[in-house]
């Protein structure tokens, strides 16, 4: 974070804080994780960043599923799967479609 703070460059803020709760993930620190994704997600939000809202939503999507929290899940990355119209075909939409089949079952 600290360049995007001194270079004022903030449209990788969202994707740094979901990578770190990535890294929090990897070491078993899933409350950091949350909150690191939950980070992206704001900031993605206030700068219309739709593809790196989907992308932080996929990924606390899939840390509440792991903790058995399934509905919560789906009704965080559903509505936000549900904007896009275009670009189905992509590697992010795709992986959040196969999330909401495998929540939905």
């Amino acid at each position: 974070m600290t360049l995007a703070e001194e270079t004022g460059e903030r449209f990788v803020e969202a994707e740094i804080h979901r990578v770190e709760g990535n890294l929090w993930l990897f070491r078993n620190g899933s409350a950091e994780a949350e909150t690191c994704y939950m980070r992206s997600l704001d900031v993605a939000r206030a700068q219309g960043a739709r593809s790196l809202e989907l992308r932080a939503a996929a990924d606390l999507a899939r840390l509440w599923a792991g903790r058995g929290d399934r509905a919560r899940a789906a009704d965080l990355l559903g509505p936000i799967y549900g904007r896009f119209t275009e670009g189905l075909d992509t590697v992010d939409l795709k992986e959040a479609k196969a999330l909401l089949d495998e929540l939905a079952h």
